[in-house]
C-alpha cells in the first residue's frame, strides 16, 4: 500500500503541474481562487517535480511531508475561495478543472493527504 500510496500521488501530482504549465488560462484562475501572486509561477513547476519525484521513490518520506504541506495549503485557498458569493472555477488541473470550487475539492484534498500520510509514516 505504501508503495502505491506514493505512485498514484506522485501522478496526480504530476498530471496536475503538468496541466497547470500547459494552460495559458491557469495563472488568472489561480488568482480568482485566491493563490498568491508570488506563489502562481511556483505551483505547477513545484508539483511536476514532487510528482515525478514519488513516482520514482526518491524522497518519499520528504515528498510526502511536502505533498501533505502543499495540499493543506490548497485546501486553505480553497476553503476561503468556497465562501465567495460566485465560487471560482477550481483550475486545480488547469482546463480539466472546469466547475466551480466545492466540497468535492476539498474531499479529494482529504483524500489526498490521506495517501500522502500513508507514504509518510510507512517510510519513517
Amino acid at each position: 500500500m505504501p508503495l502505491i500510496s506514493s505512485i498514484v500521488l506522485g501522478a496526480v501530482f504530476t498530471f496536475s503541474g503538468a496541466l497547470k504549465l500547459r494552460d495559458p488560462g491557469w495563472p488568472l484562475a489561480a488568482r480568482s481562487l485566491g493563490t498568491p501572486d508570488w506563489a502562481i509561477p511556483l505551483v505547477a513547476p513545484f508539483e511536476l517535480v514532487l510528482g515525478v519525484s514519488l513516482i520514482a521513490g526518491l524522497g518519499v518520506v520528504v515528498g510526502a511531508a511536502a505533498a501533505i504541506v502543499l495540499l493543506l495549503g490548497f485546501t486553505v485557498v480553497l476553503g476561503r475561495a468556497i465562501r465567495l458569493p460566485n465560487p471560482p472555477v477550481c483550475a486545480c488541473f488547469g482546463h480539466w478543472s472546469a466547475k466551480p470550487v466545492g466540497v468535492g475539492s476539498l474531499a479529494r484534498n482529504a483524500a489526498l493527504i490521506v495517501l500522502a500520510s500513508i507514504a509518510l509514516i510507512s517510510n519513517l
